[in-house]
């Protein structure tokens, strides 16, 4: 008798134990909070989210370096990462010459565009990136696009980084000491508007952005094609004007060795119309992230889940 009333039981707890196992996670690496990636991040976790199957999570890191090197190590699932960096990454070039190349990165998406920020004070007589020689410059945290992006804008005008006065921090942190006086510039490379910026901009600290053009941003376009032409429009920023600077694609990056059904199911489920509505409404780079835009600018190969979906709605051949 005990047996038959033991089976019901053991079969339950069977089936319990499996609907567990079932549940998978999907951490993804971003960047700081009060930067682009990191709210974004959050909204694709919780639109490619499935109740009881996959637990998506977006976790706060020091940005694209190191997140590529995360996904590389299996310490998360996925990242974002700037188009160059992931690029490089994967073939040993630009900021990883010399270093064993990270093969096993492979493509979700193409995401959004992310701006070349130069922020400085109104008034603060900064025009060029040439103005910068002697100045107080934050440049972001090591691990960042940011701070590889600026050297390389740097480099471009004929500014050493031994010109300026040099601080790695993070954005956020770098808006306080330009508000408060201690820093005269700083570099931030994200989606606008950007969350650190804005609330610079919204303390009544007036600010400008410095454009990146002529004949520097000509070269460093010519020499980097993963460089693009942009412009940050008036009011991105409350009260900042319009400025014509350069962009980066972001990207979301897996391993090689992740789950072929699940990484399509996530890619799936990051252009179903649900999601797509909560993208848009959610941030203004929300309207970026749509299918047609992912496979533009990938320089490494898709993952076989990405791939798949994106075949199956006619993307690539």
């Amino acid at each position: 008798m005990k047996s038959k009333l033991w089976a019901p039981a053991l079969v339950a707890a069977l089936a319990f134990a499996g609907a567990a196992q079932a549940q998978q996670f999907f951490r993804i690496g971003t960047g700081g909070t009060a930067g682009t990636y990191y709210p974004v991040g959050g909204m694709i976790a919780n639109a490619v989210s499935q109740p009881g199957k996959l637990v998506a999570t977006a976790q706060a890191s020091n940005g694209s370096l190191a997140n590529v090197t995360a996904v590389a190590g299996g310490g998360i699932e996925a990242g974002f990462t700037q188009a160059d960096v992931v690029t490089w990454a994967y073939t040993g070039t630009g900021a990883f010459e010399g270093k064993p190349k990270i093969t096993d990165l492979r493509m979700i998406a193409n995401l959004f565009p992310e701006s070349i920020h130069l922020v400085v004070k109104k008034g603060s007589g900064i025009k060029s990136v040439a103005d910068l020689k002697g100045k107080r410059v934050a440049l972001d945290e090591p691990g960042s696009g940011t701070l590889i992006n600026a050297r390389m804008v740097l480099a471009a005008w004929g500014v050493k980084e031994t010109d300026i006065k040099p601080d790695y921090i993070k954005p956020n942190q770098a808006g306080d000491k330009l508000k408060d006086g201690a820093l005269d510039a700083f570099f931030f490379v994200g989606g606008s508007p950007a969350g650190a910026i804005a609330e610079l901009a919204s303390s009544g600290t007036g600010i400008e952005l410095v454009p990146l053009t002529g004949a520097p941003a000509d070269a460093l376009r010519a020499a980097n094609p993963y460089f693009a032409v942009d412009t940050i429009a008036a009011n991105t920023y409350k009260d900042v004007a319009a400025v014509t600077t350069l962009a980066v694609g972001a990207q979301l990056v897996t391993n090689a060795k992740m789950d072929t059904n699940m990484v399509y199911e996530v890619t799936k489920a990051m252009y179903s119309d649900a999601a797509q509505k909560a993208l848009q409404a959610g941030h203004a780079k929300g309207k970026f992230i749509t299918k047609e835009n992912a496979v533009k600018g990938v320089g490494i190969p898709y993952h076989p889940g990405a791939e798949k979906f994106y075949r199956e709605a006619g993307l690539i051949k």
